[in-house]
Order: C-alpha cells, then structure tokens, then sequence
C-alpha cells in the first residue's frame, strides 16, 4: 500500500502560503510609490486587493490539493495530523512561521467542515515561540539627542528622504519641536540618556505616511508617531509629533483601514508595537498592519483561554433590540456577537444575503476611523454551560436556523463579532451637559467623515452607534449601508394644495434610493433640546445641498482628507 502523501499536501500548502506573501509583499511594497506619486484612488484599490488576496490564494491551493488528489485520499482526516506535523518541521525555520499556521488552518477549513475541527489536525494552539531566543532585536533606528532635539529631529528625516522633497524642512522641525516640548516634562529633553527609536520601515494608509517609534529614558517611555503628507505640488509636510498613547492608540484603531508597513518579520513588530501600545491586545495589532486572518486566529485563541479560565457567560447586549441582528456578549471580553435572526422587522426591506454583502462591505472599504472592524466566524462551538439561560432562549427564538443545542454544546452556525461599545443613545441618558456636546459634536463628524468616505449610514439612529473608550463615536449597525453616490438627496417638494399637509402619505413620488435630509431632524432625536443643540453643531446634514455637494467633489475623483489624529495646528483641510 503506497505511503500517504502527508510530506507532500504540507509542501503544497507552504507553496501556496508563500505565493500568498508575495503577492501580498508586491502590493505593500507599492505603498511608498503610490504615496509619493499621490496615487491617492490606487492606494484605495490597492487596500481592498490585498484584503480580498487571502481568500483568493485560499481558492487557488484548494483547487490544486483537489486536483492532484483523491477525495478519498485527501479528505481522509484520519491521516492529517501526519500533515500537520509534516508542516511544523517546514515553518520551524521561518520567521513567519505564526502567520503559516493560520494559513495552515485556512486551508484546513476550506476543505473539511468545521466539525472536524480539532488540536491534532489544526493549530488551535500555536506551536510557535512568541518570539525566538536567536532572533534579530527589532529592526530599528536610534538617534541619541544629546540634549538637541531640534539636531535629532533632521538627522531622523535626512533618513526618511522620498524621492519628493520636503516643503519646508526647516520649518516642520521647529513645529514638532514645540510639540515635543509643550507634550512632553521639561526635564525629559535635558535628560542626556534620551533616546528615539524609530521602526526602520515607513507605515502606509491613505493619503498619510507614518514614523513609528517612541521616545525614552532609562526609567520612562512614550509612543511615538511622525505622520507626513504628500501635499500635491509642494511636496512632503511633516504634520505632526504624537506622544500621548490614547492618542496613537487611535491611530492603530479596530475603526481603522490596515497599514501598509514592510515588515519581514512579523512577530518581532508586533512586540515592538505591543511595547509602545500595551493596552492593545496583540490581535488587534496583526490586524492593523493587514495580517487580519491571523489576527482572527489570535482572538479565537483569546476567546477560548478566557471561556476556560473564567466563569463569565453569555448575555445579552445592553441596548435596544436590533430588527435584523441578535447581538450578545460575555461581560469580561470586549466583544460584541452579532448573529442574523430568521425573521426581520417589517419595515425593513433587506434580506439576510443583502446583510452578509454589506457585512463584507466594510472589511474592504475605508472606515476612517467611524466604522467597527468586524471578523466573520462560522460554526463557533461553545460550552452550553456559559450561556445565561435568558441570552440562549432569545437566540433560539429569535434565530433559530443559526443558533442550535447539541447535548451540552451551543452552535452558532454563522455571526459576526466586533468590538464592544456603548450605545450612543445609552452614553446619551447618563452623559454630563459637557458630555452630551462633545459626543453629539462627534456623532455629526462621524457621519461626516464617513460620506466624506462615499460612505451612507442609511439608519443613523443613535443606537446604531457607539462611544469608545477614548470617547470616539462609531457606527457599528451595517445592514443598510451603501456607497453615499447611490443616494439621491433630495429636498420635500412644495404642497399643492393645503389638504397635502394634512395628509398621512406623502404628496410625492418616492423611489428606493431617495433620502431627504429636511426629514432627519425628528427621526434622529425626540429630544427636543438634542435636536436643537445638534442642529446648531452640524445643521448642514440636514440640507440636501451639503450631500450633494460631496456626491459632485466624490464622482470627480476628489479623495477628502480624513486624519486619524488632533491637527491643532494645520487645520487646512479634510476633517
């Protein structure tokens, strides 16, 4: 009986895995060229390319395992453990060999159902070191002031020349200067032990250029973030000088398009990162430079060591029912469950396919910031014992094609998870005077910046954004999104007649895509003081002029600037 070909299915898949890299490296290693180009409408195309790369290469090498083997040979699960350690033996001398393993399980997945899920075939747990005892230290620059920051500052952009030039050099560096010394103790920049570290590639996303780094002492440290821009016929600006760590938190946001940033060793930038930022979860910190899958490995990783080392349960999410999506969590993780239910509310006209599309939407266009991130799951299995019996109840009645009980296992055939916010409508009822100006001011900059993105809500209710817990607003609730040049605004056409008032039906003819801003005020806010105050923060949402007035500068190719961080001093432009 011939030898089952375990060695050779595990080098078929690390071919295809290193297809994938480079394919991915191509389109990453564009980002300088596009930036410098200011190919601002490839940057976008190039994004979703690379999101949309995994799944095809995915494609590719499950065509290839089917066409060179049997289904009786290739599917026999019973021999794949034989493959798994096939593989470990191949990815041991990588420097990638973490990302191999997710790629490992995609294929895995791609060809068996998720019944068949289990440690001896996959890696639900890695098998990887979190970083190698011979491994290289983090791929940096570091610059010694000595007491001259100013001195620092040019000898950091001699290094990160483009080929556009800078339009001011000179006098960018005095600006961060007072940046550094208004953000940053007195005594740090006398300190002589003062050190920039910087990571040694540039980071990528949109119209923006990004330095990456920190900045420390022997006792203390802060993040460090340098954004630039290519202004079209004066050349490179540098912007600004970050420090606070809420601040560059934001900047690396689950409500953020992933970077483009080379980075040959991927495990090793995440430390540094992780360093810099300890607050983010090191998933979120894959996902960010545009390893998104693996990103999904780790958060199930997280899911699954906090089932089995807590006694948290499933519930509910606080808010109001949604008419389309179930939504619950566990209190002691930050995510959020979003499962389609059977049956929607009849004022809503979309099907679940439509909702799957627009789900998906979100993953390849650019959030700028004002739109939750979400990973797609499916088969989730999880102890029937961590349900609350009132949560397990409701997503059985309410969705009962996606939710089942097996025994003493609930499965969830198919749900979407996000990150956890507060309901915006719910920040609204305990928020302070103060509060409710800051957050409403945001809301409006939230709904601006995603049209500004050719990005319509469709349902702006409150409850269908959130405050984060740097105070930002989000939307989260995508059943009804659409590209803003879809929509036809338009204004309430004059009565004929007096009787036309009075009426319960409109006077005129609707059609599908047809919105009138006139008509957002009452539909937003009963609050009658809410309403007024918003009105007067962002009054121009309720003309329809304004909207299309960003249809006309979108169709013409214009891409608005969006920055994903305070510009106090350079507030030219772009929100």
């Amino acid at each position: 009986m011939p030898q089952w070909p375990a060695g050779e299915i595990a080098t078929l898949i690390l071919e295809g895995f290193d297809h994938y890299r480079e394919q991915f490296r191509q389109i990453t290693n564009g980002a300088r060229v596009r930036f410098e180009q200011a190919q601002w409408q490839e940057i976008q195309k190039a994004a979703a390319a690379r999101i949309a790369l995994y799944e095809e290469c995915v494609g590719i090498v499950n065509r290839q395992l089917r066409n060179a083997y049997t289904e009786q040979t290739l599917l026999n699960v019973m021999q794949w453990p034989l493959v798994k350690s096939a593989y470990i033996r191949l990815i041991d001398v990588r420097f990638d060999d973490e990302l191999a393993e997710t790629w490992y399980n995609s294929i895995f997945c791609s060809l068996f159902s998720h019944d068949e899920i289990n440690d001896g075939c996959m890696f639900i747990h890695t098998t990887r070191p979190a970083l190698r005892v011979n491994a290289r230290v983090a791929q940096t620059r570091i610059y010694s002031p000595a007491g001259d920051i100013a001195q620092a500052l040019r000898a950091i952009f001699a290094d990160y020349r483009f080929e556009v030039g800078y339009d001011d050099h000179e006098r960018d560096v005095q600006r961060l200067l007072k940046q550094v010394n208004e953000n940053l103790p007195d005594w740090v920049c006398k300190d002589p032990e003062l050190k920039i570290e910087l990571y040694e590639s540039r980071l990528y996303r949109n119209k923006g250029a990004y330095l990456v780094g920190r900045i420390y002492t022997r006792d203390e440290q802060w993040p460090l973030v340098i954004p630039l821009l290519h202004r079209e016929g004066k050349g490179i600006q540098i912007d600004a000088l970050i420090t606070d760590e809420a601040d560059v938190s934001i900047i690396f946001s689950f409500t953020r398009s992933y970077f483009m940033v080379r980075v040959s060793y991927p495990a090793e930038f995440v430390n540094f990162l992780q360093k810099i930022l300890p607050g983010k979860h090191i998933a979120e910190l894959y996902t960010s430079i545009g390893f998104y899958k693996h990103g999904k490995s780790e958060f199930y990783r997280a899911l699954i060591n906090h089932l089995a080392n807590t006694d948290d349960k499933f519930v509910m999410a606080p808010g109001v029912r949604g008419m389309v999506m179930s939504v619950f969590t566990l209190p002691g993780f930050n995510t959020v469950f979003k499962v389609i239910k059977d049956r929607f509310s009849p004022s809503k006209s979309v099907d679940r396919n439509t909702v799957i599309e627009k789900y998906r939407l979100v993953k390849s266009v650019d959030r700028v910031g004002r739109m939750a991130d979400t990973q797609e799951f499916a088969d989730f299995r999880f102890p029937l014992s961590k349900f609350d019996p009132e949560c397990l109840a409701e997503l059985l009645e309410v969705a009962p094609s996606t939710v089942e009980v097996e025994g003493e296992t609930v499965l969830v055939r198919h749900c979407w998870t996000e990150r956890r916010m507060v309901p915006l409508n719910l920040y609204l009822d305990s928020a302070s005077e103060a509060q409710v100006r800051e957050v409403l001011d945001d809301y409006g900059l939230a709904i601006k910046q995603l049209a500004a993105a050719n990005i319509f809500p469709g349902d702006m209710l409150l409850k269908n954004f959130g405050v984060t817990r740097h105070g930002r607003v989000v939307f989260y609730d995508y059943d009804e999104i659409c590209f803003l040049t879809e929509v036809n605004f338009r204004y309430i056409p004059p009565p004929r007649y007096p009787e036309d008032e009075m009426s319960s039906e409109p006077w005129y003819a609707v059609a599908p895509m047809d919105v009138f801003p006139e008509e957002f005020p009452p539909f937003l806010f009963s609050d009658v003081k809410q309403r007024r105050l918003f009105s007067s923060l962002h009054g121009e949402l309720f003309d329809a002029k304004y909207w299309q007035g960003l249809q006309a500068a979108i169709r013409e190719g214009k891409i608005i600037d969006v920055f994903p961080y305070r510009r106090k001093e350079n507030p030219d432009n772009g929100f």
